[in-house]
């Protein structure tokens, strides 16, 4: 990504939840931002302001005075949780890496893509960008652009305010509902809304095989709780279970072999019913093999999640019902 932007020619568009100026050490985005754009490119940042809180005051007030538009998303309700760099209109990055230091040692996985595919993708970053009222027409009229049909590849997302809304949830419950062999999902975290536990608990009882990938432990303590409570009882309708050693922020899913899905979505309430996401799904035997491949590197470091015949008692159960109500906001 920062090669990419180092390249740029002509504009950076980027979207990001968690972006930060703490990685000069090695990757100084902010610096090569107001590089490119006092070069007279046009640079967008577009960042959320919860989970770009610990960005210095100092930095956004640097960027701006170098000509990088920069705005905060700002919404009670809302956070953009995606993580996407557009270059020059025909290079895209989407997937689950932030820009922090605190991410450098994580496990994660960005897709980069060329070509039709960056179309979609454009649309979608110019559908924020109105959302946080911005006003230049080069970028706004991505937002009126015609889309081809549908092709080997393709961009998912929730927005909100639009109808349908959930295009992310609607292709999940489309393509669990559809597989015929396996489906395999990979997140850092795990609180399921209800019609995603129902969707897997059919797919176990049509016999397919269901894995999912899970970090032993995350960043973020109280949720090993949560994804031990949600593991058991996912566990109990016929789910298999990976513990991976490390913090692995990937969120994944393929369907049969057949079809992946790469993007900012974790496997959360937050991510289906509130945040605005991006994923992209693809067909290309290629890239599907090489996710395949990618996960099952993964899967060989992991150790089998058992739950020793354990209930979850009444105490947890409760614990499961506050948190859906408290969840972090990540």
């Amino acid at each position: 990504m920062f090669a990419a932007m180092a390249a740029a020619q002509k504009s950076i568009y980027l979207e990001m939840y968690t972006f930060l100026d703490d990685t000069q050490a090695t990757h100084d985005f902010l610096k090569l931002l107001r590089v490119k754009a006092a070069a007279g490119l046009e640079v967008v940042v577009i960042a959320d302001s919860f989970g770009s809180s610990s960005l210095r005051i100092g930095a956004a007030e640097a960027l701006r005075a170098a000509g990088v538009e920069f705005i905060f998303f700002n919404h009670w309700f809302h956070h953009t949780h995606r993580k996407i760099l557009i270059i020059d209109q025909q290079v895209a990055f989407i997937g689950g890496v932030n820009i922090t230091e605190s991410t450098r040692h994580w496990i994660d996985l960005q897709i980069r893509l060329q070509g039709r595919i960056v179309r979609p993708l454009l649309k979608s970053f110019a559908y924020t960008y109105q959302q946080v009222g911005g006003e230049k027409e080069s970028i706004l009229q991505y937002s009126r652009l015609p889309l081809a049909q549908k092709i080997k590849s393709w961009i998912v997302d929730n927005l909100a305010g639009t109808t349908p809304r959930y295009f992310i949830n609607n292709y999940y419950r489309q393509k669990i509902s559809e597989a015929k062999n396996s489906i395999v999902i990979v997140t850092p975290y795990l609180l399921p809304p209800s019609w995603l536990v129902k969707a897997l608990d059919d797919a176990c009882r049509r016999g397919l095989r269901v894995e999912i990938l899970i970090p032993n432990d995350t960043d973020i303590k109280p949720v090993n709780k949560v994804n031990y409570l949600n593991a058991c009882r996912l566990s109990a309708l016929g789910v298999r279970f990976y513990l991976l050693p490390t913090m692995n922020h990937a969120k994944i899913m393929l369907i049969d072999g057949e079809e992946g899905v790469i993007g900012s979505q974790n496997m959360d309430v937050l991510s289906f019913n509130w945040n605005i996401e991006a994923g992209v799904f693809f067909r290309q035997k290629n890239l599907v093999s090489d996710l395949g491949k990618i996960i099952g590197q993964w899967r060989k470091t992991a150790v089998v999640f058992e739950t020793d015949g354990r209930r979850i008692n009444w105490s947890d159960r409760i614990l499961i019902a506050i948190l859906k109500l408290f969840y972090p906001l990540f």
